[in-house]
């Protein structure tokens, strides 16, 4: 399983589409948690920048991959896993 998950998390897209949904929601939380530091040149607290970038990244990539495995699933006719 776990196999599977790397493979669709690397392939077919899914970092590109990932990358830019983060460049575009981390810059825009970004702006919003930080914007007043970068306004009149404090330093930016490199710790919330990272984060606020790499969280959407992860959270796209777990879409992607949940939606694969999702139809991957279907697609074998077997039924979904429950939560």
């Amino acid at each position: 399983m776990f196999r599977k998950v790397l493979r669709y998390a690397t392939s077919d897209g899914v970092p590109r589409r990932s990358l830019v949904v983060a460049l575009v929601v981390g810059t825009i939380l970004n702006l919003i948690n930080q914007g007043d530091a970068m306004l009149v040149g404090r330093p930016l607290d490199l710790l919330k920048l990272s984060l606020t970038y790499l969280v959407p990244y992860l959270v796209s990539t777990y879409g992607a991959v949940s939606y694969r495995l999702h139809t991957a699933t279907q697609a074998d006719g077997e039924p979904a896993p429950t939560r």
